[in-house]
Parts: C-alpha cells; structure tokens; sequence
C-alpha cells in the first residue's frame, strides 16, 4: 500500500487542506475499485467501514491476493470535516458556497462526447479505453478556481477509470440501504445481499449530479448520445457499462461501533473478491433482504403543520398506505395531527429531528410503484 496526499487549490492565506488516497495492488490492474468515505463529512460510518476495510486490504496484499487496483479515500471531504458552527459538525454543505458536497459534479459524457465520438470503433474494450483517456484529460484540464472544486477534480481523477465505485455515506435514523443505477444493479446486486440491505433504490439519473451517478452515468448516457446521433448504426459502436456505482448509506449517524464497522468492511472485501479484484474464494451470497425498487417510487413523507414529532413507524418496519408515521403535536392548541403512509414499503429513513415545520422531510418509504420525476434525491 503507498499513500498520496492531494494538497487542494484556492486555500485562505496559512492554510492547506489535503485530500488522501490509499493505493492497494498494481497501478493500471484491472478490475479497479475506487471506495471513499464521508463525502458527507458528518457522516461518519463509512470513515470506520473504510479503516477496517484498509486493515484486510493490507493483509490481502501482503498474501498476495491483489489481482486489480483498490484506491480507497478513507475521508473524501476535509474540507466539510472542519466544519463547525455553534459547536456542531456542520458537514454536508460547504459554508463558503452552501453547495451540498455530494452534488454539481460535471456531466462527463456531455463533456468527452464530442473529441471521442469520430475515434470509437467496433471494439467495446478499445472504446471504454478511449473514454478513459478522454475524461482523465478533460480532468487534466480543469483549473478549479476554489478549494471544493478542487476537492470535487481530485476524488474524480482517482475514480474516473474504477470499474467499481463504492460511496460510503449514512442517513440520520436509518436501516442501511444502497441507491444505484439501473444499468448497474446488476453488479451491485451482490453487495446488497453481502450487506443485507433493507432497501435498494434505482433510478436513471436522479437529477441530482452526484458523484457515484458522474462516474457511472458517462457509459450509458454516451450509449444513447451515440444512439441519438447514429440511429441503427450505433449497434456497431459498442458502449459498455464500464463502471458499476452505488451510494452506500450504512444505517444512521450515531451507529458508529468497530462491530459494525467491521462487519460492514468485510462485506465490502467479500463484494470485492466476487467482482475479481481481489484472489480467494468469495463468501456465499446470502439471501436478498429487498427486492430493488425505484428512487422514483420513494415517498417523503412531509409534516404538514408544526409541532413535536413523535414517530409510529420505527426505521426497518414494513408500513401499508394510510399506515401513521409519525404525529406532529402541538401543545398550545392541544392538537395532533397524524402523517400517514402514502406507499407500501420499508421505512428506510427517518429524520433525527424531533421538532418539524411545515414541509420539514420526517421519513422515507421504499414505494414498488414509480410516481415522481424531476431531482429525485433533494438537498
């Protein structure tokens, strides 16, 4: 393993944050992984995940048992980890620019479409070379004028050729749960089951410009670019889904133990073997707790009126339309209003909050049925 420090541009005068990279196996080594942690500063499972996950990546290759790359980014947002307002970690927007870390990241298959679009051939392999190439150069390129766009440039420099791309962030009350693409379940599948995720939410394009759907929407979004602009012929130009991505939401915030932590790692190490990037028999894969269901059929379940939120579905428990969530009680007018389900599902997430305003989101139900379109993940 060799470490890299990644110094980030733009820094007040004194100052200089740094972001970190952990390089397990041969540079260049396929099948590539690339998994980071708490791009969402304040959330912090995923950082305890990644050191135990660094603890078997190390043994592994000193056994020798490394057959691809794994770069892992145990804290992927110093900047966000500073963070603190009124004595709080303040961790999921950047203050300077209140842009939430994990959105606004760059369109990369509108950004290489055009220079690789003559070059691609019949070859899928030599096609998902050439994009590479191309996006490592418009990376390359890109002079960020500030310290979260240079943050933003480094964690995608390290990524953008990753076969596999693994985002470890958490929820405020929650069971764990993976958000995916619909083009990459079928790789992601198998983490789901090795981690026993209660919910496994798919979307094509959330509308959100995350950093997981950046890396793994270039493939397919160039697939229909080319489609587009080819019609029937683009057959013969293959664009294969080069890169597998999911979000990792490893249960809530307070859930920060070894035991937890180190369960979680190994089933990431487990995930990895079965995806060839690491020797040895992988473990069996247990049975789905979840069927995927779509992001767009995920309800938010909103207060309607202020008041104290006092919740009756508990995170992980199955709920029928028109089943209560939660009561919003107001003790000057001596109301209480209940919130009820809108969809059949698992309640994945809730907030932490116990006081809501009108509007305020209080929890999330995993819906079989898709309702919603537009940005499908919020702030």
């Amino acid at each position: 393993m060799h470490r890299s420090d990644h110094p980030l541009p733009g820094q007040s005068l004194g100052r200089q944050t740094t972001v970190s990279s952990l390089h397990f196996g041969v540079a260049g080594a396929r099948p590539k992984a690339y998994v980071q942690a708490s791009l969402h500063a304040e959330e912090l499972p995923g950082m305890l995940a990644a050191h135990h996950l660094r603890g078997l990546l190390e043994a592994a290759e000193q056994q020798g048992r490394l057959i691809g790359e794994v770069v892992l980014v145990p804290v992927a947002n110093p900047i966000g980890l500073a963070q603190r307002v009124d004595h709080k970690s303040m961790g999921r927007f950047e203050l300077d620019s209140s842009e939430n870390f994990n959105r606004h990241y760059p369109n990369l298959a509108d950004a290489v479409f055009d220079k690789v679009r003559g070059a691609l051939g019949s070859d899928g392999a030599a096609n998902v070379d050439l994009v590479r190439l191309a996006m490592q150069s418009h990376l390359r390129a890109w002079q960020p004028a500030t310290a979260l766009h240079g943050m933003r440039k480094v964690l995608l420099g390290l990524a953008c050729d990753a076969d596999l791309v693994l985002d470890l962030h958490c929820d405020c009350e929650a069971v764990l749960h993976i958000y995916s693409e619909d083009a990459c379940w079928p790789q992601i599948e198998p983490l789901a089951r090795l981690l026993q995720a209660r919910a496994a939410l798919l979307a094509s394009n959330s509308g959100a410009s995350s950093f997981d759907e950046c890396l793994s929407g270039v493939w397919w979004q160039l697939a229909q670019k080319l489609s587009a602009a080819l019609g029937q012929a683009a057959a013969g130009v293959p664009i294969p889904q080069a890169c597998a991505s999911a979000t990792v939401e490893l249960r809530g915030e307070a859930e920060v133990t070894h035991l937890l932590a180190a369960r979680d790692a190994q089933a990431i190490f487990g995930f990895l073997q079965h995806a060839g990037v690491l020797a040895g028999a992988p473990p069996e894969l247990p049975q789905p707790c979840c069927a995927a269901t779509p992001l767009a059929g995920s309800q938010t379940v909103k207060a309607t009126s202020a008041g104290i939120v006092v919740f009756r579905a508990e995170v992980g428990s199955v709920v029928a339309v028109g089943d209560p969530v939660a009561e919003l009680v107001d003790p000057v007018a001596g109301t209480v209003t209940v919130v009820c389900a809108e969809v059949a599902g698992v309640v994945y997430a809730r907030t932490y909050d116990r006081y809501a305003l009108p509007g305020d989101d209080l929890a999330n139900i995993a819906g079989s049925i898709a309702f919603r379109t537009g940005n499908l993940l919020g702030a």
